[in-house]
This record gives structure tokens, C-alpha cells and sequence, in this order.
């Protein structure tokens, strides 16, 4: 089997085995959150989570349910418990006078009061007959029974004949304790033979709307306690039904309360409790029957009729709290643990563990928001799975990754390296002893050792690679399949920040290649059918190996050339594209081809024309005047002397052999002056220097920048009518913190015809100068203009002009000063 077709198999075995690990941690996982849902094992967990919760999510206070608190300053003032009945009676009598709407009194009366001296006709003490007649005539009075165990199972305790037979209902008073010992919930229905009693705050919302007709009392119940159970029953159970986990409004404290003894000496208006739910128990320590509640775990325990008042208030809004089935919980957690195990299959490591803390944030959000709406999700199954599930799985491919790491590291070091290099392992190896010690170290000290060797040599080979790429004197990119760049050397940097374009790495080729013209070479002739995307194409590796010639936007010449890069299974892996400046060689070229043109044409004609005159002059016949013939011959050879020392003087400026020099410009100006006053004095023209006092240092090539001048000033003085001026100036300017000597030569000429303006510092350009300067015949070659702005350049400095046609010229120089 080939080295390719090994990696292959080894890479689909990779992934058949990750894909069942995946399989095996997703059945375990479904598996714990069906185990975990359905037998209710994190109860405990999900219970503080509620408490929390339920804690801040308070709501205020009815303000119609009213407490009358038996408290500790009740029983001060009116004695120690229990009361006479009477006193209970004359409670009732001032609320009758008050009309609530319903009253509940959360005391248990079970057994008649022990009154041996008074007695009414029906056999009741006189409290007793006080009571049940005061029950009756406010006739929405609520009773409350408890359910006790006479030893032959639950039965229920009710009050007395007589006052269960005044009271409007009878309800039960239990509460609910979870295995934790917290009140969170109680049965709106309980019962036992066939006899069903509603709650006691249940019996105080159905007495409160007695004056409304049946079928809206009904409605305003709770769905799940308008149809209670009937005829479930056997002997000796208590049965319960319509179980509500009670939505509490806040702690103790929270609804209105007022003393007993307040109420009962008239201290109260009666106006308060006037079409209100009133509830009479006791608060008093050592006295109420308390509960520890999820609002009151940090605070103690919350009395029996503030519970009641906390049902009674959530009957009335139509608030209750629903708690999700297991089977609900179960489908959540598998659907999220789902999303889970998709992140582990399709994402990252970082991208997985950013999904499962969102997860985690996001079940917690839920029951927030859920119990905010009257519903209880628990969470703690679907978090400690997502919790544990990242671990697991990071396990499982640790270890999948550290096999496959030892195993591919012990290849790499039987690997011969590319590069020479020096082991110490190796020459320690030599000896008896370390060669034992390294026969007998473990796997994981042997994979240790493979890696620091592969790591070693990935190191080495990388810095070959870079400094190979970076010492090559072309611009050089590395690309992959699809062109992007991934690597390049400085040259390559530096030539696109030239162009504008800063950002190469990341960058596809063809779109660094987009302001390119089309090739001039090998696709000359099929330019429409070339695109850059050839670079990348394998069916044009052999034209593009060779190279197209390309002009960038700053017209430089450039070949391009790309080779594609083969992995050691020679699977195509990328692309290696170099630029070539060959702008020098392509400028040399023109130049070589001016300089034939020039040899071939302009030097040539002025010798022909010699050549021509002495073979008439040989024949008598076509022999001219002698002194035409001399003038004539001088001519030729002054023409041709002309045109040699100005392509004399180019190659010159065009070379490196500049002779600089500390100078005053201002010298350097009075020569060129000198120099031109006899050509000036010819056309009666004036050569006027205008040279504040001061020094005007520079660093030039003397002869050079002499020539540059007196070029200017021949052409000033050539293309300007006689009897005129010619103005050199100098000054000295700074311009941005940098000083600069200034030279303009201005004429009052014929200035250059704006057509020609453009092409005024090109070679073997001639140029005209307006219509006024037509009889001026143009001599020269077009070399001269060409000559100034060589020596300029090379002195680091500008010229530039300004010209009017039929008014003049004004050339302007800018020599950076020497001021060392």
C-alpha cells in the first residue's frame, strides 16, 4: 500500500472512530438524562434553585385580604390562650358591622368549651352558643378542619356541631412539606370516604363570591380546581388532590396585619375591612403553627395564616405555578444536550465550550423567565449533563489526539531531515549506558523525545524555508490552492505598499494582480480570453512558469511567473508566484533603440551630406562656388560635432560618475551667464541677475549644473526676439523645516505651444515654439531638455516651468541648500 492510500485509510479510520465516540458519549448521555429526570435525583438541587428564585420575584400585597393577628401583644392585653369563646363572638360582631366579604378564622374549634355554670337550652356553654350565633349572622364565615389518626387510619377533625353547622364553609388547613421540611405547595381538594373539603383559603375565595351568580364564581378558579375529583376514595385513606405550588408574594410581614385586641376594642375603623378577605389566626411565637417556605429559608418560618393569606391572594389572581412533568424535563434536556453534542461534532474546542456556557446561561434564563410566567422547569438535570458532557468528550479526544500525535511524531523521527544537523541525543547514543537508558524509557517518554526531535526540526526547516524566502531578491508570495496568501518576502510588501495596496497577507492574488495591464508576451494575441485566475490553473503551468510580461500602474515593467507547490504525497497545496522588475532592462532597450535611430538618422545625414558635396565638387560640371563648398562642409561637421558632444553630455549626466562639489550657486549662475553673453549680444538681447546679497551654498557636480544652466539660458535667448530680456533670479526658501535655493531663468520669448508642454524632458523631442518663433529653425535633437532633467534628478532637486505662447517661459529650480 502506497504511502497516500495509508494516510487516506488512516484518516477515515480517524474519523469512524470519532464519529462513534460521538455516538457512545451521546446514548450514555441521553441515558443519564432520562435517569435523572424520571427518578427526580437532583430534587434537592432544583428545590434551592426554586427557593432562589421564587425569592426574587416578589410581588406586592393584596390590598384586600386583611390578618388579625393573634400576636404576642394580644395575648399581653387579653390574657393567655385559649380565649373565651365569647371574645371570638365579639370579634365577629364588629366585622359583621364592617362587612367583609369573607372571614376565615384559623383557629381549630374541635371540642365544645368546658362551662359548668352556663348553659343553653341546646346544651352549649354560653361561649359556644355566643359563637355559633355570631357565625351565623355573618354568614361568610370559614372554619378550618385537620385530619388526625384515631388508629384505625386518617380521619377528619371538624369544629363542633354547632359551629360547623353555622360556619358558610368548612376547608382544610394542611400544608404540604417537601422532604426538605419547606412548604411549597398544597392540595386544594382533600377528603376521605367519598367527602371532599376545599382548601381553607379555596373555601374563603368561593364564600367572597357567593354574591356573584355560580357560573362566574366558577370561572374565576384556577383550571385545574374547577372539577374536583368525587367517589375516589377507600376506608381509612386520605385522599388529596389538585396539588398548587404556592407563588408567594413576599415574606412575613408582607400583607396588611392588625392586632387582635385592636380589633376588638374598636381601634380599627371598621371602614378597613369593608368588602375584604379577613383572616383571624395566630402569629404569636410558641403559639403559630409555622412552616420554613422558599421566601422565609434565610428568616425562619412564616405562620399558618400568612401561608393561608399567600394562597388565598394567589386564588384570587389566578397565580399558581405549574411544575414541568418528568417526561417534559427529560425532552429538554435531551433537546439541548442535542445541540450539545452537535457543537462537539461541528465546532471547535473554544466554539463548543462558548456553546455550552451559552446553553447553560440559557436553561437558567428559561426557568427564570418560565416561573416568572407560572412555571417551573428544573434545570439542574440539563446543566449538570451539559456540565460534565464537555469534559467527557475533550477526554475522549485528548486521547484520540495524543495517540494519533505519538504515532505520527515516532514517523517524523524516522524521517531523514533535509537539513544537516547536529543531535546530542545521538552522540550521546554512543555510549553503553544511555542507549540502555533510552531502550527502557515508557511511551510517553519516548513520544516526549519524538516530539522535541520533529518540533526541532519543524523549527529549523520553517527558518530555512523563511529566510530562503525572505533573502530572495524578487518579490516572492506563497499561496494556497485557491490563492490566498499566506506567505511573502519583504520585496513583495514593499512593491504593493508602492501601488497602493498595503494589506497582502489574506489576499487573493488575482485581486492583487487587478490593476495590471493585460500580458504583452505569450497572450498577445488572445488578450480577451486572459484572466488572473490563470495564475492558479495547472492546464497554464507552462506558459506561467516561463512568465507574462505585464506593465503596473506606474508603468514599470514586470514579469510574472507562478509554479505550483506539491505536498510530499504530491498533492497540490499551493501556488509560489514571483514578480520580476525588469523595467531597467526594458528602459535599456528603448534607450538602445534611440540610440541606433539617433546614429542611423541624425548623425548619419550631416556625413552623407559631406560625403555628397565632395562627390560634386569632384565633377567640374556640378562643382560649386569653393567658398560654398567650405561654408557648407563646416556646416555639416559643426552639426554633427554638436550632435555628438549633446549625446556625449546625456551619457554623462545619465552615469554614476558625478564629481560633488561645495559651491555658491550664485557662481555657478554669473558662469552660465558669462558663458551666454556673447550669444545674447548677437540678438541685442540683455542678460539681467537679479541675486540678493547672502550665500547660496549647494553641493553639485560644477560642470554639470554650469550646463544645466547655460542650456536654459541658450534656449531662452534662441526662442526670444531681439532687443528682449532674459531675468535669472535666485533666492533662498524653506519649506517644510527644509532649505532650498531657488533659481528661475524667465524670457519674454514665444513661449511653448501648450500641445508640446508635455513632452518637453522627452528624448529626441523637438519641439515648436508658437507662431512668432516659426522662422526660428530648430536644430537640435531633443536632447537637451532631457539633459537638464537627468542632472536635476540626480542632484535630488525639481524644475518645473511655466509658459505662455507669445509671452514667455519661466523655468524654476529647487536645490535642497547645503547648510553643513
Amino acid at each position: 500500500m502506497s504511502h497516500q492510500a495509508k494516510m487516506n485509510f488512516s484518516s477515515q479510520a480517524s474519523k469512524q472512530i470519532a464519529l462513534r465516540e460521538w455516538l457512545i458519549l451521546g446514548f450514555f448521555l441521553f441515558g443519564l438524562v432520562a435517569i435523572l429526570g424520571y427518578t427526580d435525583s437532583l430534587r434537592r438541587l432544583d428545590q434551592t434553585t426554586y427557593d432562589q428564585l421564587l425569592r426574587t420575584q416578589k410581588h406586592p400585597a393584596r390590598e384586600d385580604i386583611i390578618i388579625i393577628a393573634i400576636d404576642d401583644y394580644s395575648l399581653a392585653e387579653l390574657g393567655k390562650w385559649p380565649w373565651p369563646r365569647a371574645r371570638h363572638a365579639e370579634l365577629l360582631r364588629q366585622l359583621h358591622v364592617a362587612k367583609p366579604r369573607a372571614v376565615g378564622i384559623d383557629v381549630l374549634f374541635a371540642e365544645a368549651e368546658p362551662d359548668t355554670n352556663l348553659s343553653t337550652q341546646n346544651g352549649l356553654s354560653a361561649g359556644d352558643d355566643l359563637l355559633a350565633s355570631a357565625i351565623t349572622d355573618s354568614r361568610n364565615v370559614v372554619l378550618p378542619l385537620v385530619s388526625v389518626n384515631a388508629g384505625k387510619g386518617l380521619r377528619a377533625v371538624q369544629p363542633i356541631p354547632a359551629l360547623t353547622n353555622a360556619a358558610a364553609r368548612i376547608g382544610h388547613i394542611h400544608i404540604e412539606l417537601d422532604d426538605d421540611g419547606v412548604a411549597r405547595s398544597v392540595f386544594l381538594q382533600e377528603g376521605t370516604q367519598g367527602i371532599w373539603w376545599p382548601h381553607f383559603a379555596l373555601a374563603m375565595m368561593e364564600v367572597g363570591a357567593a354574591t356573584k351568580t355560580a357560573d362566574s364564581a366558577q370561572k374565576s378558579l384556577p383550571k385545574t380546581i374547577r372539577n374536583p375529583l368525587e367517589n375516589r376514595y377507600q376506608d381509612g385513606i386520605w385522599n388529596r388532590d389538585l396539588q398548587m405550588h404556592i407563588p408567594f408574594y413576599g415574606s412575613s410581614g408582607h400583607f396588611s396585619s392588625v392586632p387582635f385586641v385592636s380589633v376588638l376594642r374598636g381601634e380599627v375603623p371598621a371602614e378597613f375591612f369593608r368588602d375584604k378577605y379577613v383572616l383571624v389566626g395566630p402569629t404569636a411565637q410558641g403559639m403559630a403553627d409555622a412552616f420554613p417556605t422558599p421566601v422565609t429559608s434565610n428568616e425562619g418560618a412564616l405562620s399558618g395564616i400568612e401561608i393561608n393569606a399567600n394562597i388565598l391572594a394567589s386564588l384570587l389572581d389566578g397565580r399558581s405555578i405549574n411544575k414541568a412533568k418528568p417526561w417534559q424535563v427529560i425532552c429538554i434536556g435531551m433537546l439541548t444536550l442535542f445541540i450539545a453534542l452537535l457543537s462537539f461534532l461541528f465546532l471547535s474546542p473554544r466554539q463548543a465550550l462558548l456553546t455550552i456556557i451559552g446553553l447553560i446561561s440559557l436553561t437558567l434564563l428559561g426557568s427564570v423567565v418560565a416561573l416568572r410566567f407560572g412555571y417551573w422547569l428544573p434545570p439542574s438535570t440539563t446543566i449538570l449533563v451539559l456540565l460534565i458532557s464537555y469534559p467527557l468528550w475533550s477526554w475522549r479526544r485528548l486521547e484520540a489526539a495524543i495517540g494519533f500525535l505519538g504515532e505520527e511524531f515516532l514517523l517524523l523521527d524516522q524521517e531523514p531531515s533535509l537539513l544537516p544537523e547536529f543531535n546530542p541525543d545521538m552522540t550521546l547514543a554512543s555510549d553503553a549506558k544511555t542507549h540502555v537508558r533510552r531502550q527502557i524509557q515508557d511511551k510517553l517518554e519516548r513520544h516526549i523525545t519524538a516530539m522535541r526531535a520533529a518540533a526541532r526540526r519543524v523549527r529549523d526547516l520553517r527558518q530555512f524555508v523563511t529566510d530562503s524566502l525572505h533573502s530572495l531578491p524578487d518579490a516572492t508570495m506563497v499561496t494556497t490552492t485557491d490563492g490566498n496568501v499566506v506567505l511573502t518576502n519583504p520585496a513583495a510588501i514593499a512593491y504593493f505598499k508602492s501601488i497602493g495596496m498595503p494589506h497582502v497577507i489574506d489576499t487573493l492574488v488575482p485581486y492583487l494582480f487587478s490593476n495590471m495591464s493585460q500580458p504583452n508576451t505569450v497572450y498577445s494575441t488572445e488578450q480577451e480570453h486572459f484572466s488572473w485566475w490563470h495564475i492558479l490553473d495547472l492546464d497554464q503551468t507552462d506558459i506561467l512558469q516561463k512568465g507574462v510580461e505585464v506593465v503596473d500602474p506606474k508603468n514599470r515593467d514586470l514579469i510574472i511567473k507562478s509554479a505550483p507547490c506539491y505536498s510530499g504525497q504530491k498533492i497540490l497545496i499551493g501556488w509560489i508566484v514571483s514578480m520580476i522588475d525588469i523595467s531597467e532592462i526594458r528602459q535599456a532597450e528603448r534607450r538602445r533603440d534611440e540610440t541606433l535611430h539617433f546614429i542611423s538618422h541624425d548623425m548619419r545625414a550631416p556625413q552623407a551630406s559631406i560625403l555628397a558635396l565632395i562627390e560634386l565638387q569632384k565633377n567640374p560640371k556640378t562643382a560649386i562656388d569653393h567658398q560654398d563648398f567650405l561654408s557648407r562642409i563646416e556646416k555639416a561637421s559643426n552639426t554633427t560635432l554638436k550632435l555628438a558632444d549633446s549625446f556625449v553630455q546625456l551619457a554623462h549626466a545619465e552615469s554614476n560618475e558625478y564629481r560633488y562639489s561645495d559651491l555658491d550657486f550664485q557662481d555657478i549662475l554669473i558662469d552660465a551667464s558669462e558663458e551666454m553673453w556673447t550669444l545674447a549680444k548677437a540678438k541685442r538681447i540683455q542678460i539681467v541677475t537679479e541675486i540678493p546679497e547672502g550665500e547660496y551654498p549647494v553641493r553639485v557636480d560644477r560642470s554639470l549644473m554650469t550646463r544645466v544652466l547655460t542650456n536654459l539660458l541658450s534656449n531662452a535667448i534662441k526662442y526670444s526676439p531681439v532687443e528682449t530680456i532674459v531675468t535669472c533670479r535666485l533666492s533662498f526658501e524653506t519649506k517644510n523645516l527644509n532649505d532650498k535655493i531657488v533659481c528661475t531663468v524667465e524670457d519674454q520669448g514665444y513661449g511653448i505651444a501648450r500641445s508640446d508642454q508635455g513632452r518637453l524632458f522627452q528624448r529626441f523631442q523637438r519641439l515648436g515654439h508658437g507662431k512668432s518663433a516659426e522662422q526660428i529653425k530648430n536644430d537640435g535633437i531633443g536632447l537637451g531638455m532631457v539633459f537638464v532633467k537627468t542632472v536635476i534628478d540626480r542632484h535630488f532637486a525639481q524644475i518645473s516651468f511655466t509658459s505662455v505662447p507669445g509671452e514667455g517661459t519661466t523655468f524654476k529650480i529647487e536645490i535642497p541648500a547645503n547648510n553643513r
